[in-house]
């Protein structure tokens, strides 16, 4: 009976996966929806919901809990799930890409760039009338992008080929030399503003609302069907550049490709949340344990896992010293850094024979 059940796990496995992914996301958003300083039932919560999302009448109940639920913990909820989606993702390819496990979405100085773009906006006090309020995070998405432009010149006048080493060099060139321009921004920076840019830099889904979702969502479904739909290529890519060109691919174009598509992920989470870290660095790990090193399986299942991750850190940051919040990155630091140590001893002593 025993081994029955192991070869119906195993022929279905990735079944297994995929089901276990989809109910941690529905797990994970429906707590986050539940927990609160408001209490709220499950039921009203579920008929708030179905009725935004179908426009059949089914709440009537005060347009208060109305309101908490759909413009503030709902639409916190979504965007934190994309975020936390996005950044794994990006985190997924770029290690794949570039094969080094400790590569994440910020490897390339994207992030930095975005923050750059931000903490300028907050220094000059910038606020584009036509930009309808987002001056911020446009600004952040146009550092994200310079700053990956600028990484694919670096890497073209050093190496022709797009050599992994020359990006990640170039990556950590330009993350130095615009983290020290934002160090210097911030020094310069009259006391009362440096709060506020060092909790955007922290990362935060608060205080956002549905304006913030449609502004991330184009970058994550053009980001997302990007990788997804290079899944075979990354697992050629993973193999090594020349392996890669042995199977037909062509490798400069689809890394530029996908270079490209994990860095407009990254742009977009960063834009509207802050630098969130180690979400990128750490899920892919978790889930290649679990699924194998196949992009076909690690990437949707990195998705999943990855935006209910930051739901539920989203919801601790906001409820452990209720009813003040902590900045997202500082939780998902907290408990990113000890997983992410405890799978690097384990690596080395099963690569060591321990």
């Amino acid at each position: 009976m025993g081994s029955l059940f192991t070869r119906i796990y195993i022929n279905n496995r990735n079944k297994f996966f995929y089901f276990f992914g989809i109910l941690f996301v529905i797990f994970s958003i429906i707590i986050a929806l539940f927990l609160g300083t408001v209490a709220i039932t499950v039921p009203d919560i579920l008929r708030i919901v179905t009725e935004h999302l179908t426009g059949i009448p089914l709440y009537k109940g005060p347009k208060s809990t109305e309101m908490i639920i759909w413009e503030i913990r709902f639409s916190r909820v979504v965007l934190a799930f994309f975020v936390g989606a996005a950044l794994s993702l990006a985190g997924a390819a770029f290690q794949g890409l570039l094969r080094n496990p400790l590569a994440d979405p910020y490897t390339i100085g994207v992030s930095s760039g975005a923050s750059l773009g931000a903490v300028l906006v907050i220094f000059f006090q910038l606020n584009i009338i036509w930009l309808n309020g987002f001056t911020l995070p446009v600004f952040a998405i146009a550092g994200g992008g310079l700053t990956l432009l600028l990484v694919f010149g670096i890497t073209r006048l050093a190496s022709s080929t797009l050599a992994n080493e020359t990006i990640i060099l170039a990556g950590v060139i330009l993350s130095s030399f615009t983290g020290a321009l934002v160090s210097l921004l911030m020094a310069l920076t009259p006391r009362e503003d440096v709060r506020q840019i060092l909790y955007w830099l922290m990362g935060s889904v608060s205080m956002r609302g549905w304006e913030h979702v449609k502004l991330i969502i184009p970058f994550f479904v053009i980001g997302a069907v990007i990788l997804l739909l290079h899944a075979k290529e990354l697992n050629g890519l993973a193999l090594g550049d020349q392996s890669a060109q042995f199977t037909g691919i062509n490798v400069k174009k689809k890394k530029r490709l996908i270079l490209i598509a994990a860095s407009i992920l990254t742009g977009g989470a960063v834009a509207v949340s802050g630098a969130v870290g180690f979400v990128g660095l750490v899920i892919p790990h978790l889930v290649r344990l679990i699924s194998g090193a196949n992009h076909k399986h690690v990437l949707p299942l990195t998705l999943f896992i990855g935006g209910g991750y930051l739901v539920l850190a989203d919801l601790a940051a906001r409820t452990i010293i209720s009813p003040r919040e902590l900045p997202i990155g500082v939780v998902t630091a907290l408990i990113g850094a000890p997983i992410f140590t405890m799978l690097l001893i384990k690596e080395r002593m099963r690569r060591g024979g321990i």
